[in-house]
């Protein structure tokens, strides 16, 4: 029989880890728990981020009136283009265009260079514009030279632009009006050093100091044969809605007409984060069979850790749902071009949609309006977040069911790590006292082994001295 005395160190050592191997059994088992809480926490997590972008998706046709369904084209883009606004007239518009919009422009006797000085000494330039309206620029006497009195001129960004054109009689001042229009001629008038640009000359003698290239005139024009003036050359009210750009003299039509293109892109993004959102949760709760599982270490070939989760596969369903039985003004989804299969496949035709909207445009936006209620009221029970619930309130609805999910999960693993930490205490102080208790008996049975030996040994010394005698 094995006892304490019989036992040597290595075999308490080995007595001791046995006992403690078997103490952490439960709490390996609550690590493995852990573990798959933790799993199942970020299956959540990648099926949250998706349906957050679905949900960020649904913006795109949240409220169709704001979306520009009209496109404007030209048949000759050196004469004019267009721009078509929401709400714009639609049609064919004969642009016909006899003149543009010009800005009176004056140029002066050249100067042997733009950095000549030039004598009189120290004046200023007024310049007089339509409407009665002047302005002073003054020119100090450091500042004399085409370049000094053109810099002045731009500084003061009044309603003449300067500029400096060198050739091979020397250098020349150009002044332009800032703006088109009739009504934009202007006067210069010179004191000083700067008499010399005074238009109109002020007498014949002068005339040659002074040219006008240009004077300042209206466009005009025709639209389907009647008369157009503008000040400039780009047109917002000529036609409702519509911007014209006039580039140049001659014909053109212009075409306002439907087109979705930005809608069909809108809803091609639902469709893909649609596809996407799906695919997340069908990746999470995925079955793979034990023999499929055990025969790959892929862990793509594993079953996905929400197997079984009627949260997650609800979710999914309702999805679906929301797409595949959404129907108003006698159109179905698939009628858009926007179909969903059982097995989560989402497809989107922009060239069905585009045939559909430009036949029923009031039964697409219809089907389009219950399309997005659903998805994001769905989204929204689902992230804890509405679109429409955001912009009513201001503010973010509480967590929804997957914030449920992961929060109960959360919860679990701080009362599981807790029962961890409250049983690894009381297995160190198990481990301690059977230490302890080993310590103290193999003490106690040394000490009672060297008694016996000492015992022994006066047991024998007496007989050997009784058989002498």
């Amino acid at each position: 029989m094995s006892t304490v005395a019989s036992l040597g160190s290595a075999q308490v050592s080995s007595e001791l880890s046995n006992y403690e191997a078997n103490l952490e059994k439960p709490i390996t088992q609550l690590d493995d728990q852990i573990a798959t809480d933790k799993a199942d926490i970020s299956a959540w997590g990648s099926i949250s981020g998706a349906v957050s972008t679905l949900q960020n998706s649904l913006a795109g046709i949240s409220d169709i009136s704001t979306i520009n369904n009209l496109s404007a084209s030209t048949s000759q883009s050196t004469v004019a283009t267009a721009t078509a606004a929401l709400g714009g007239e639609t049609g064919t518009f004969n642009v016909a265009v006899t003149s543009l919009a010009t800005s009176q422009e004056v140029y002066f006797k050249p100067e042997s260079s733009a950095a000549a000085a030039l004598t009189g000494g120290a004046g200023s330039l007024t310049v007089s514009l339509g409407g009665g309206k002047s302005e002073t620029i003054a020119v100090g006497s450091g500042s004399l030279t085409l370049s000094g009195v053109a810099a002045a001129i731009n500084k003061a960004a009044g309603g003449v632009k300067a500029s400096i054109v060198s050739t091979s009689t020397g250098a020349t001042l150009v002044l332009q009006g800032s703006a088109t229009g009739s009504s934009q001629n202007f006067s210069v008038s010179g004191t000083g050093a700067l008499s010399i640009f005074t238009y109109p000359p002020a007498s014949s003698a002068a005339a040659s100091a002074a040219k006008e290239v240009s004077a300042a005139k209206n466009a005009v024009l025709t639209i389907n044969g009647v008369p157009v003036t503008s000040t400039t050359n780009t047109l917002g009210s000529a036609i409702s809605g519509v911007t014209l750009s006039l580039a140049g003299t001659g014909s053109t039509v212009i075409s306002v007409a439907s087109s979705p293109a930005k809608l069909t892109s809108a809803v091609s993004s639902v469709a893909s984060s649609l596809a996407a959102a799906l695919s997340s949760i069908a990746k999470e709760t995925k079955y793979v069979a034990a023999s499929a599982a055990s025969s790959s270490s892929s862990a793509s070939a594993k079953s996905g850790p929400l197997l079984g989760n009627f949260t997650a596969t609800n979710l999914s369903d309702q999805l679906l749902s929301a797409v595949s039985g959404a129907a108003a003004s006698g159109l179905s989804a698939n009628a858009i071009g926007l179909s969903v299969s059982s097995t989560g496949t989402v497809s989107f035709s922009s060239a069905a949609f585009s045939s559909t909207f430009a036949a029923n445009p009031k039964g697409v936006t219809a089907l389009l309006g219950e399309i997005y209620t659903s998805l994001d009221t769905i989204t929204g029970s689902a992230i804890g977040t509405s679109t429409t619930a955001s912009i009513s309130t201001g503010s973010a609805n509480a967590p929804g069911a997957i914030g449920a999910q992961t929060n109960a999960l959360q919860n679990a693993i701080t009362s599981i790590n807790s029962n961890i930490a409250q049983l690894t205490k009381q297995d160190d102080a198990e481990i301690t006292n059977l230490a302890t208790e080993y310590s103290n008996a193999e003490a106690a049975a040394t000490s009672a082994q060297i008694t016996q030996e000492y015992l022994s040994i006066f047991t024998g010394s007496g007989s050997a001295s009784s058989g002498v005698a």
